[in-house]
């Protein structure tokens, strides 16, 4: 009884041993070879889907910041950093992200710095520094070898789950498996990051930067770090996710020796200017420091208040921030969201329609008036808007979920699924979602999809209405989806 097994194994092994040894290829920066399962038309078509989702949806969102005199300035920057780095075949675009969260981030073909941490760098030299590190994680391919990691990690998992099948411990190593692959996911390691310090340093110097502008960038870096984590106040959830986000890299004073280590080993170049180039960065980002001031004093303490419900403090605070400075759409887009909770929907599609006017490509907008017009049951314009909505977001929950319910409601049940099922994803815990799913599931005939969907409501909610119904409906559909077995013959 234990062949089948056992041969299963060996083909997984086989397998396994087939992916190390046709999967190796040559690493761009240290020019040894290594196991890599992702190619590089891989990395660029992950990228090209996650970056939308990205700018708009981690690291505080809020996609582009639109200033196309500093965009075309600093993407100069990038391009002198690129044609010097170890993979200048890459395509690569740059874009300073609306998001108050100090931070930076690269994916193969995209490079962006959040308006928060460009904000509190000095120089041309720092900004050189930070970019260079994030475009060393690509040089390095880091993202596609974490990838590599998860797919080997999902292999020998499988592995262990078939050798382990028929215990206790088959299905709790697996499902432990799949979260410690996820997390690879999250966050470089230091080694990781050191290297990216390395190559940050070594570009910045190879195009005529001081390299002692990569201490200062990492100082910088720390202190805009600390003001955003005192500004949150009272707000675990959001300092805790951040301070996540800042324990990636290593600690400021052991990170700064580290630094100035690499800096004594990387051989010098030609300095151009000062290798700062302070007053041009200074009068290019002076705009950008202004509106900044805006965000941080009244939107973004406007937009907490309005996740508490304080919607009279978060009134007065986007009207502060939109009398500073009436270019920002974020600013137009709150304040439709605060009229729309209020329920005065004429006013919210008002202040939607100013931000849509500042920048039409702006998403929380068509997401805005999509809602509005799903709330007075104009399910056809609602789809429109919320269908322009995904398209600039993808992974957009809300504009799913409306989507999804307007196509329910018109008994579109095969248009509504996968909108509904990427909002029962995404908010499994939600009160009704699995239910309606699987009323949608029944209606087009999958009765299986449609009994799970009722399980994961009885699971999720059992207690309301739709609990309920999802108990009575499951009890109906399990005989005919999970039929019992026929009964044994009886041995003469």
């Amino acid at each position: 009884m234990r062949k089948p097994r056992t041969s299963l194994i060996l083909c997984l092994v086989t397998a396994c041993l087939f992916l190390m040894f046709a999967g190796c290829a040559t690493n761009p920066v240290t020019g040894k070879s290594e196991l890599m399962l992702v190619s590089e038309e891989q990395e660029l078509q992950m990228g090209k889907e996650l970056y939308p989702n990205a700018l708009w949806g981690a690291e505080g969102g809020g996609g582009e910041y639109k200033d196309p005199r500093l965009k075309a300035y600093l993407g100069d920057v990038i391009t002198r950093i690129h044609r010097n780095s170890h993979r200048p075949n890459l395509p690569v675009s740059f874009a300073v992200q609306n998001s108050s969260v100090p931070n930076a981030w690269a994916i193969p073909g995209y490079v962006v710095i959040t308006r928060g941490l460009l904000a509190g760098l000095d120089n041309e030299g720092e900004f050189a520094f930070v970019m260079g590190h994030e475009m060393g994680h690509v040089s390095a391919r880091h993202s596609a070898r974490q990838i590599t990691n998860s797919m080997l990690l999902q292999v020998s998992l499988g592995i262990a789950g078939v050798a382990l099948s028929g215990t206790d411990y088959a299905d709790s190593v697996i499902g432990l498996g799949a979260l410690g692959g996820s997390l690879l996911l999250l966050k470089y390691s230091r080694d990781d990051e050191l290297e990216a310090d390395r190559l940050g340093v070594q570009y910045m110097t190879r195009i005529g930067y001081d390299p002692n502008g990569a201490v200062t960038a990492h100082k910088n870096l720390q202190r805009v770090s600390a003001d955003y984590v005192r500004s949150l106040g009272q707000e675990p959830k959001e300092r805790n996710w951040f301070e996540d986000l800042l324990s990636t890299h290593p600690r400021t004073q052991v990170r700064v020796e580290e630094i100035q280590q690499i800096i004594n080993n990387t051989p010098r170049s030609p300095v151009i200017g000062d290798g700062r180039n302070r007053g041009q960065f200074q009068n290019m980002t002076a705009g950008l420091q202004n509106t900044n001031r805006a965000y941080v004093s009244y939107y973004d303490p406007a937009m907490r208040a309005f996740q508490k419900g304080n919607l009279k403090e978060a009134n007065n605070l986007v009207s502060q921030a939109i009398a500073t400075d009436r270019q920002q759409p974020p600013f137009y887009a709150l304040a439709g969201f605060i009229y729309m909770k209020q329920k005065n929907f004429t006013e919210a599609e008002r202040y939607f329609n100013g931000a849509l006017t500042v920048d039409p490509s702006y998403q929380p907008a068509y997401r805005g008036i999509g809602t509005l017009r799903y709330a007075e049951g104009n399910f056809n314009d609602a789809a429109r808007y919320l269908n322009k909505s995904l398209s600039l977001f993808p992974q957009d929950t809300v504009s799913h979920y409306f989507l999804g319910m307007g196509y329910y409601k018109q008994r579109s049940y095969k248009a509504a699924i996968p909108h509904l099922s990427a909002f029962a994803e995404a908010k499994p815990n939600h009160s009704t979602i699995h239910g309606i799913l699987a009323q949608c599931y029944e209606s087009v005939g999958d009765q299986k999809s449609a009994y799970d969907q009722y399980l994961m409501q009885v699971k999720a909610a059992p207690d309301n209405e739709m609990g309920k119904r999802a108990v009575e409906r499951a009890t109906v559909l399990k005989p005919i989806v999970e039929p019992p077995p026929p009964p044994k013959k009886e041995k003469k």
